[in-house]
């Protein structure tokens, strides 16, 4: 199966997306075209050989041919015409604005191409974390208490607090306080990435784990489970400078603990109409009760490195995938009415 990699993208994660890229290189064992979204959201066609991270900061893509988006898949003009690269399935992976908030779902799927993401709704859900904790209320999976912070709101938090922008992945922007001058400085910094800040308690030593899967003809495909190895909290040095997953930790839990979190998963997945994408939750664990941290629904370099044979689960997902079904127009009403004036007339 050939898979396009869609990548980079309008957004404060773009540079993570590259390197999420490059790491895909290496870890699907498949025939691969890598597409590039620079920050004007322009598209190009990036070769393989010229898949490493230098190669787009001293912006060397420039000279790479562009694409357009058309039905059906990318494609580029020449003397014929425009050619379509030749890609089975799709598979977004620009994490934050752009990929993660619907607008790449939106026109894929208005496009008619088979891809691996999240669709249109289950987008919007998930990348806002007020939106997420909403949807896992509604489906029975606890989340922390929180509150929502914009700028001119009147401030009662309890110490220690951690603040995070509601619609930013990769810690970026995210701070834990423990005092309350710390606590304007903090909210800068939060405010400097979003209007909407959600705060906390911050728990110190709760053991945190990273679940990814996705459901493929009727059956969900998980992967192991990690509990990441961290200092207070994961900040983006520990998630991104180590992004191969080498160290990943598979967690010593209980049976029944990990029956809880896949349960937990499934509740989520299902809930949020998640089919078609391979996401990754992020629990908490705290005396044996599980809470979503939070839900990434294209996780770093696809959460490549917690499955034992990662080409053939993506493999799986592709293949499950089917293109929404075509709404047959005929203009039965409007022949209809035209009749009825016809007469009238």
């Amino acid at each position: 199966m050939k898979f396009g990699i869609v990548f980079g993208g309008a957004s404060w994660e773009h540079e993570i997306s590259i390197v999420s890229a490059v790491v895909m290189k290496r870890a699907l064992k498949a025939d691969l075209s890598f597409i590039f979204v620079d920050a004007q959201r322009n598209f190009y066609e990036i070769s393989p050989e010229d898949m490493r991270a230098n190669f787009f900061s001293l912006g060397k893509y420039k000279k790479c041919p562009k694409l357009h988006l058309t039905h059906g898949g990318f494609g580029k003009h020449g003397v014929f015409g425009l050619k379509k690269l030749d890609v089975d399935c799709y598979i977004n992976l620009i994490h934050g604005c752009d990929g993660e908030d619907g607008k790449i779902a939106g026109l894929f799927s208005f496009y008619e191409l088979k891809y691996i993401g999240p669709r249109l709704e289950a987008s919007v859900l998930s990348f806002n974390k007020h939106l997420t904790k909403l949807l896992a209320a509604a489906c029975g999976v606890k989340t922390l208490q929180y509150q929502t912070l914009r700028r001119d709101d009147d401030l009662a938090l309890q110490m220690p607090v951690i603040l995070k922008p509601a619609r930013l992945g990769s810690s970026i922007g995210v701070s834990v306080i423990s005092q309350l001058n710390q606590l304007q400085y903090a909210l800068d910094v939060g405010f400097e990435f979003d209007d909407l800040i959600i705060a906390e308690p911050f728990i110190q030593g709760v053991r945190e784990f990273n679940l990814a899967g996705f459901k493929a003809d009727k059956e969900f495909v998980f992967s192991m489970i990690e509990e990441p190895s961290k200092k207070a909290f994961l900040d983006f040095e520990q998630k991104y400078l180590s992004f191969s997953g080498d160290n990943a930790k598979k967690a010593d839990i209980s049976d029944e603990l990990q029956s809880a979190l896949k349960q937990a998963f499934i509740k989520i997945y299902e809930a949020g109409g998640f089919d078609g994408a391979l996401i990754r939750c992020d629990f908490f664990s705290i005396d044996e009760q599980v809470f979503l941290n939070e839900i990434n629904p294209n996780p770093g370099s696809l959460a490549n490195y917690l499955f034992d044979d990662f080409t053939s689960a993506v493999i799986k997902l592709a293949q499950s995938i089917k293109i929404e079904k075509k709404i047959k127009i005929e203009y039965n009403f409007i022949s209809q009415i035209s009749g009825q004036k016809g007469k009238m007339a």
